[in-house]
């Protein structure tokens, strides 16, 4: 999961695109980048790290001009690489810099054909890289000195037949504009806005419309399934859709955890769907358990207290705040290693004592991966006073991995997989466990877009709307996405660490 921003300005857009990475530092802490464009020349800065920490005042003031995209990253695949940190950039045809979010599921075949067919060297393991040389290459085969909407949006639709999976994508051609676009299921969110100055029009794109609104902008529309949008350095905007049959499919998960609930995401207000998970998880407690002996109901943070304040509301119980959170500990799904997991949740978290002290507690959160953090927390509910804990996921059991940009483990360590509700309760310590179901979940995000006919839920039913994933490309991620993978490949670059500053 990822964060991608685009702008094209009238005046320098370096803090712009800073203040727009910010507000989108939630979808990845792990790395950060900016490019821009003055005179023919491309300024870029990126490295590992929060977007505060990568940027200094001599990087911003390096970065020129009006034009520019920018990135921040979580990776996929345990890397922790400064190589891996986007945008990319490849010199022919015409200097092209991108920015991805999103996994292709056909990378490797891909790979070979750039390297034998191409004749174009990877320099990374990134999909990204992989995506950037395809769109490339299909520039280059126009054979064009200069080129227009229409060459860029043929362009894409080539890349739309070539790649498969996940893609939401912007991308900086030197001296043209900017372009972007997303795959034909639009699984991955991508929208775009506009405001006008005294000097003229200027044009954003990014992950989710939080950034838009935040630094000005009007949110003019969702960038729609298998489209693109191009807009020139001069403020001119086209837009064409470069798809066949596309379908609109975004990724669930999105809802359930990743967006901001600030967000809007294909006409859904992520806030207002979110309020409506908690409602429909305290309909199936009532259902199940009408005697229920809950005394208060407590959230996890950050993303699980719009659904508890909901849910306390429609069972009529008191709603409290039981944890207090350190912002600066990273997201602990990702983390590489069942030991620094539990850690990291320890000091992520701190419980007030005197909400739990002999009372009946029913925690909620928006989902369990791994069932680490779940655990732990019971146990601090329980060493806090807490007479019986019981547990509410907004979203149904995370079974299978996520193929598409979200680092979902391998199934053996998804806590759901091939595990009833009772035996999950059991493990991670709680007296009872809900899960919100399926079903409930898709009809309260479809109360903001009602046109909407399909999402992508393969973490929870392990269907995978792409169609090409099978069980070899499964067992190929798994092998590079489960702890010792992880483990190995931060060991390694540590070793590469210490190299260098010998």
């Amino acid at each position: 999961m990822c964060g991608i921003i685009g702008i094209v300005g009238k005046s320098s857009v370096n803090q712009a695109l800073y203040d727009g990475l910010t507000m989108l530092q939630h979808r990845g802490q792990d790395a950060a980048g900016i490019v821009t464009y003055e005179n023919d020349r491309l300024y870029l800065r990126k490295n590992n790290g929060l977007v505060r920490d990568v940027f200094q005042t001599r990087h911003m003031l390096n970065l020129r001009g009006n034009m520019g995209i920018g990135h921040v990253r979580y990776p996929t695949a345990g890397c922790e690489s400064s190589a891996e940190a986007q945008p990319f950039y490849v010199n022919s045809p015409y200097g092209i810099t991108l920015a991805h979010n999103g996994n292709l599921t056909n990378a490797e075949l891909l790979r070979k054909e750039l390297f034998q067919e191409e004749l174009r060297h990877l320099n990374t393991d990134s999909d990204s890289e992989v995506l950037l040389n395809v769109f490339a290459h299909e520039l280059h085969k126009l054979n064009k000195l200069n080129i227009n909407h229409k060459d860029i949006f043929e362009a894409i639709r080539c890349v739309h037949k070539r790649c498969r999976g996940a893609y939401a994508a912007v991308a900086m051609i030197t001296g043209v504009g900017i372009v972007a676009f997303r795959d034909p299921y639009g699984i991955r969110p991508i929208v775009f806005g506009k405001r006008t100055t005294a000097t003229g029009t200027e044009y954003m794109i990014a992950s989710e419309s939080v950034a838009i609104d935040v630094l000005g902008f009007e949110l003019v529309r969702d960038i729609a399934p298998g489209e693109a949008i191009f807009i020139t350095m001069d403020g001119q905007l086209y837009t064409h859709q470069c798809a066949e049959n596309a379908i609109q499919s975004p990724c669930i998960f999105e809802i359930v955890y990743m967006a901001r609930p600030d967000s809007l995401m294909d006409g859904i207000s992520v806030y207002k769907a979110r309020l409506n998970m908690g409602k429909m998880l305290a309909k199936k407690i009532i259902r199940l358990y009408p005697k229920h002996d809950i005394d208060v109901v407590i959230p996890i943070p950050d993303t699980s207290r719009t659904a508890a304040v909901q849910l306390a509301r429609h069972l009529n119980c008191k709603y409290r705040e039981g944890f207090v959170k350190n912002r600066y500990i990273p997201r602990t799904f990702i983390m590489p290693g069942q030991a620094m997991r539990q850690k990291s949740v320890r000091q992520k978290l701190n419980a007030i004592n005197l909400e739990f002290k002999n009372k009946n507690v029913l925690l909620v959160d928006d989902s369990i991966v791994r069932g680490t953090t779940s655990q732990q927390i019971i146990k601090m509910a329980r060493e806090a006073g807490a007479r019986n804990v019981y547990f509410a996921s907004a979203a149904p059991p995370v079974r299978y991995p996520n193929v598409y940009g979200i680092d979902m483990p391998s199934p053996q360590e998804l806590l759901a997989h091939n595990r009833a509700t009772k035996d999950i309760a059991q493990i991670i310590g709680a007296d009872w466990l809900v899960y919100q179901d399926l079903e409930d979940l898709l009809a309260c995000a479809r109360k903001g877009n009602k046109s909407l006919k399909k999402f992508d839920t393969s973490c929870f039913t392990g269907q995978y709307i792409t169609g090409d994933v099978d069980q070899t490309y499964l067992d190929h991620i798994e092998s590079h996405r489960n702890d010792a993978a992880k483990m190995k490949h931060q060991r390694g670059n540590t070793e590469i660490l210490d190299l260098n500053n010998v």
